[in-house]
């Protein structure tokens, strides 16, 4: 039997390096930006930025699948807190605070993940964060805090359509008019600040 070799250390780093500078190169310059320049912000060479990602579309894709996994593992430790006796409210509310700092920054990535093509393809993933989602919101309606007809779709389409081009307070002034329409308490004067991670 032949078991699976796992990647050298080398390897592995260097795929981190190849990721986070296509991250940055995207959101900076958009889709247009070249595979040299990716190389060489991630200081690798041409040919193991292509020995890990074979065409732009795959590394684009790779880069939100990384997003994806980042947002159900957020997902899942709100949850976790939440079971631990944390509110859920204030979970979601962390939750939406926090993710929508980070989409500020993937924004470019996935606008060119979507001229590119590029398949997001991590349903399970997408479904773990779903399913964590779903629990907070049931746990948050139960308390009495979320509005009954509240669901994870409607916190997709909030993440779909956050002003995520705008200014960090433009952002926590959006963020603080939306809740209003998530919870049965009157508007805070204030948005809660993400959790520490």
């Amino acid at each position: 039997m032949t078991r699976t070799q796992a990647p050298r250390a080398d390897a592995v780093r260097n795929r981190k390096k190849i990721l986070d500078a296509a991250r940055e190169q995207i959101t900076r310059h958009g889709a247009d930006v070249g595979m040299d320049e990716i190389a060489a912000t991630a200081g690798v060479a041409v040919g193991t930025l292509y020995r890990h990602f074979p065409t732009k579309k795959d590394l684009v894709t790779a880069v939100v699948n990384e997003h994806i996994a980042h947002v159900t593992e957020a997902a899942e430790a709100a949850r976790a807190r939440q079971e631990a006796g944390s509110r859920a409210l204030e979970e979601v509310t962390g939750l939406l605070a926090r993710l929508i700092e980070e989409t500020a920054t993937n924004h470019a990535v996935k606008a060119a993940a979507h001229s590119l093509g590029a398949d997001l393809v991590d349903k399970d993933a997408k479904a773990r964060g779903a399913a964590a989602l779903a629990a907070l919101i049931a746990a948050g309606q139960a308390d009495g805090d979320i509005h009954q007809d509240v669901t994870v779709n409607d916190i997709f389409l909030l993440f779909s359509t956050a002003p995520t081009d705008q200014s960090p307070a433009d952002r926590a002034r959006w963020l603080t008019l939306v809740l209003t329409g998530l919870t049965t308490h009157n508007r805070a004067v204030d948005t809660p600040q993400p959790p520490t991670p």
